[in-house]
């Protein structure tokens, strides 16, 4: 897909969840679409801001406010003082690696939920955190004990 191309995909999406496409949103969007990194708002901010002068912290904080109200990215908060942002917005969990921080997504088939919990009440949202240590990380441990 040409540059172009993205931003023209990036405008449609956004026109379709009823969000004027700006600048700054579009780059933002586009950086979740080639950064599947769950990055927080401060690495969003320092990678635009280079190609966006005028762009603000708060600026990109609304625009993931914005595209979370609207259902284009998901908010996840793995560790109580942080909050990344997520593009895949379909059921699936996510593995945060404690040595090295990484955070990637996997998939979950099934989530069986006490049917009582769902008639009684109204669930929003469903998330599925696991920390441990991530196959490379792993690999370094293994090579510095021998």
């Amino acid at each position: 897909m040409s540059e172009q191309e993205k931003i023209e995909y990036i405008s449609e999406v956004l026109r379709s969840h009823k969000i004027s496409p700006s600048l700054q949103r579009i780059q933002v969007y586009k950086f979740l679409m080639e950064n599947h990194i769950h990055p927080n708002v401060d690495t969003i901010y320092k990678e635009l801001v280079v190609k966006i002068p005028t762009l603000s912290k708060t600026t990109v904080y609304n625009t993931l406010k914005l595209f979370q109200s609207k259902g284009i990215v998901s908010a996840i908060t793995i560790d109580e003082n942080e909050v990344r942002y997520d593009i895949n917005t379909h059921l699936h969990g996510h593995f945060k690696c404690i040595k090295c921080g990484k955070i990637f997504d996997f998939d979950i088939h099934e989530i069986k939920i006490d049917s009582n919990l769902e008639k009684e009440n109204k669930i929003l949202d469903q998330q599925l955190y696991i920390k441990g240590i991530c196959k490379e990380c792993l690999a370094k441990e293994e090579n510095t004990d021998e």
